[in-house]
This record gives structure tokens, sequence and C-alpha cells, in this order.
């Protein structure tokens, strides 16, 4: 069966900084892409509640099962698409050093909006939630990319939560829609997500040195994209210019821009030490709930 490339179809602004990587390491992202995908598919059908939580727990029933097997490709319990997805994933987290534990959490966090409505009340709420459904691909790409530095999977983990916050500011009037608010549907409070985000992307930045070279710039482009997206949605000053607006992205002449200023970005890098990590309090709020420690 032909898989489709999700991150190809889906991801555009990813799927422009994977340009920069190697092929394998491309198709392994992918891969990642492509679970992560199948589970928000799932989640974000216009069906009712409980044919979505029917079908969350057959794909978290078949990644059970799956897991329980020696992990190689003439051992798929499911020949469908999402079967293979899953097992892709499987071999992929096996081959990497990818922790068990960070795939349930973003499985956690992903189910967790599968509710009739979806409400965040407090800074913690939305930290942990943009770790589990976020941080956790930020934290399995750095794997992925063979980086075993504690500093360095720390900024993966913070670039993941800068994306999520990113995406939360941007999808306000379309969760709305949806009966989820991960955020008060206001200008002012989209200005702090954006704001918090801003001191994620900060961190995630002398963390990218400890990433293997070759890697390096792929990630630096992927970061300065992912975060023009927040510096478009500031541009629209109130909310409803935001809301005329509709979906705020990066085009392709944006993004050929960016990747020309991520050139700066790669060279000075090279010049500045790496950081101690700047977002120990936020770490310390989302350790209350989940021990990252135990995950990096």
């Amino acid at each position: 069966m032909t898989k489709k490339n999700y991150l190809a179809l889906f991801a555009k602004s990813f799927n422009w900084a994977g340009f920069f990587l190697p092929k394998n390491v491309y198709q392994d992202c992918s891969k990642l892409y492509s679970f992560c995908r199948v589970l928000d598919d799932i989640v974000d059908e216009k069906t009712n509640l409980e044919l979505r939580l029917e079908r969350f727990n057959e794909i978290k029933k078949i990644f059970n099962k799956t897991y329980e097997l020696d992990n190689n490709d003439s051992k798929v319990l499911d020949q469908n698409e999402h079967g293979l997805i899953i097992n892709d994933m499987i071999i992929l987290a096996v081959n990497n050093n990818i922790k068990r534990i960070i795939l349930d959490d973003l499985i956690e966090g992903v189910s967790s909006d599968l509710k009739t409505k979806v409400y965040l009340r407090t800074v913690k709420d939305l930290l942990v939630y943009s770790y589990r459904v976020a941080g956790t691909v930020g934290l399995m790409m750095a794997k992925i990319l063979n980086v075993n530095d504690t500093r360095s999977l720390k900024g993966a983990i913070d670039l993941g939560i800068a994306m999520q916050l990113t995406n939360i500011a941007r999808d306000v009037i379309e969760d709305k829609k949806m009966n989820r608010q991960y955020i008060k549907p206001d200008f002012e409070n989209i200005e702090a997500t954006l704001k918090l985000a801003d001191m994620f992307y900060e961190s995630s930045y002398t963390s990218i040195k400890k990433i293997p070279f070759k890697y390096r710039f792929a990630i630096i482009v992927a970061r300065r994209v992912y975060r023009q997206i927040g510096r478009k949605i500031i541009q629209k000053r109130n909310m409803e210019n935001y809301e005329k607006s509709g979906k705020i992205y990066v085009n392709n002449f944006g993004k050929i821009y960016q990747t020309i200023l991520s050139l700066f970005d790669l060279m000075f890098l090279y010049l500045k030490d790496v950081e101690s990590h700047q977002r120990i309090r936020e770490h310390e709020i989302i350790r209350e709930e989940i021990n990252l420690d135990e995950r990096i």
C-alpha cells in the first residue's frame, strides 16, 4: 500500500524546512508527522463525539498491541494505512531511543480534545497541553536528529511549545467553532500568548548549536518561518482585522525571505555560546504534572 506524504500535503512550513534535511532524515520526520496527523484527524473529524472516541480508542488499541511485537516490518498488526503508519512510528521510536512515555504523552494530549467542550483555565493547563501535543514532537524530532545533550533536548521541547502556542494564537476562531477554548478569544490574550511563544522561541535558539551541524539549518528555518506566523498575527492589531484575515500563514515568497535570514541566524549561532536554559520557571510549572527528566 502506498502511504500519503502527510508532511508535504498538510505541513507546508515544516515541509519547506525539511528540504534542507538529508533524504533519510526527512523520511523519518515524515513518519513522525504522519503519526501525529492520524491522531489529529480523528479528533478533528466532523462526526459525533461517540464515534470519534471509538475510532481513537481503536487506534490506541492497535498502537498498544503493535508495541508488544518485535517491531519489524514483517509483523505489522494492521495492514491498512493507519496500521502501517503506527508500525512505522514504533520502529522509528525503537531505532532512535524515543521513550514510550513520550508517545503516551502525545496520545494523552491529543485525546484531551475529545470532549464536548475543551476549556483551559490556567497558564499551567496551557503549558501542559502544549508540551503534550507539541513539546513531545520537538523532543522526538531531536532524538531523530541524534541529539543527546540535555540542554538541547530542553530547547527542542521549548521549540515545540513555541510552535503550538503560535498555532493556538492563530486558530482561535476555528477552535471556537469546534467548542474549544485554549485561550480567551480576544486580541489581548492572543498577543499575550504570542509573547509567551516568543520567550520559548528565544530559549530554543542557542540549544540548536548542540544539534549535529548538517541538521541545524533546517531547524533554524522551521523556527524562523513558524515564528513569522506569530508576527503576521500581531500585525493585525485588533480582533476585527484578525477575524477578517482568515487562516494566517507565510507564503512562498515569505518563506524564501525567512530562509535567507536563517543564513544569518546560522552564522550568528556560530559566534554564540550555548546559554543556560531560560524557561526554568515554565518547565517547573509543567513538572508539577509531568516529570520531564524521565522523558529527556
